[in-house]
């Protein structure tokens, strides 16, 4: 059968391996054993009950972290397959993005992160690194998947180097994560140099689906209207665009093919523009992607214009609305008093976890705390915090 990757797609049968060798499956690429292992992890079952802006308790229709991923992976797939890219590598790498990601999205990462900050900090890529190299507890040789160093590099870097050619963090303060420092002393994931491009695929899919998805929860839940829309660049277009083509149309279903259009045109705006460079620079090999000074796979300089204000639109008009700074309050107290406790009575754990604490405010137990807490679905936490403070509730 002939080989549709082009020369410079990553190639599962040149795969750098995994950390623990195994025997290679005889039906399934590394690659589709990789996706396989995260369908069925633990972590992946729990994003279920993980929400991005609205708490799992406020409706059944919003996105969670489990379907976001999973439009996700729609999207990368989609787009790998025109650009002759391995699709199951693009899929591993959208499915596996948010694993680490804690309960309450980013209110709960910010509030983990603050508490953390005497301990080395929180970060939830690296809480996926951590998840998918050490907690995860399915196999009997390993902890961990054992993915591809290909997954697992796709996973660090998606956003790009995490380091400079001089050694130094080039996005945030401080040192790296320490769960990534700590695993680059088993496995070099490269960190000074783009992903490959599949990685690249992924974390612009995540772009395009999360900012077209949260417009279309945020005029569900009434944050915004349609008519909100008809300033902004790309996006009023389209509205009009619609609203003449389908007159009267009701507005929920307006609103459908305004998001479903503006993924489209995102789509193809991705596709022309890495094409472009993909012509241009000629890589004869994924190396050659990822030794290159920049993404090649990107928007055009218009779409990404039209792409931050799209997110300026919804920082104010969504993630800052009062309804859900009330929400990501209560959110935020949730997790602190959750840390504070554990931290300061950590026989207060489950007892497997109990047992691996080291005492009262030690780093090690801090830090088994954060991954306690970072494993928790909203319900759990909610739940667990009325069993810990709430002393009529039985524990």
């Amino acid at each position: 059968m002939t080989d549709v990757r082009a020369p410079y797609a990553s190639d599962p049968r040149r795969s750098r391996g995994r950390r623990f060798p195994e025997p290679e499956s005889a039906t399934r690429s590394a690659f589709q054993r990789d996706r396989d292992r995260i369908i069925h992890s633990s972590a992946f079952r729990r994003l279920q009950y993980k929400t991005q802006v609205f708490v799992y308790h406020e409706g059944d229709h919003y996105r969670t972290r489990l379907t976001h991923s999973l439009e996700v992976a729609q999207i990368a797939r989609s787009i790998s397959r025109v650009l002759r890219l391995d699709e199951d590598l693009a899929e591993a790498l959208a499915l596996a993005h948010d694993l680490g990601h804690t309960c309450f999205g980013h209110a709960g990462e910010d509030a983990l992160d603050q508490r953390m900050a005497p301990f080395g900090g929180f970060d939830h890529n690296a809480q996926t690194l951590r998840i998918l190299t050490r907690l995860e507890k399915r196999y009997a040789q390993f902890d961990g998947l054992n993915l591809t160093w290909e997954t697992l590099e796709g996973v660090v870097k998606h956003n790009g180097p995490l380091i400079g050619p001089d050694g130094r963090r080039r996005r945030g303060d401080g040192p790296l994560p320490a769960a990534i420092l700590d695993y680059m002393e088993e496995q070099d994931l490269e960190l000074a140099t783009h992903a490959g491009p599949e990685a690249q695929v992924a974390a612009l899919a995540d772009d395009i689906a999360y900012n077209n998805h949260d417009l279309d929860d945020g005029i569900r839940a009434g944050l915004f209207t349609l008519d909100d829309l008809r300033d902004l660049p790309l996006v009023g277009a389209v509205v009009r665009e619609v609203e003449a083509r389908f007159p009267g149309l009701e507005r929920q279903r307006v609103a459908h093919e305004v998001v479903r259009a503006l993924i489209g045109r995102m789509v193809d705006d991705l596709l022309a523009e890495s094409q472009r460079r993909l012509a241009t620079l000629k890589p004869d090999s994924v190396e050659a992607i990822r030794r290159h000074n920049v993404p090649v796979i990107a928007f055009s300089a218009a779409m990404a214009e039209q792409d931050r204000a799209l997110k300026a639109f919804l920082w104010t008009r969504m993630y800052r609305h009062d309804r859900v700074n009330r929400m990501t309050s209560k959110a935020r107290r949730c997790v602190r008093d959750l840390f504070d406790l554990y931290l300061a009575e950590p026989q207060c754990l489950p007892a497997d976890w109990a047992r691996r604490a080291e005492g009262p405010g030690r780093p090690k137990t801090a830090r088994l705390v954060a991954d306690f807490i970072a494993g928790m679905t909203d319900r759990f936490a909610i739940e667990d915090h009325a069993r810990l403070f709430d002393i009529t509730v039985n524990t």
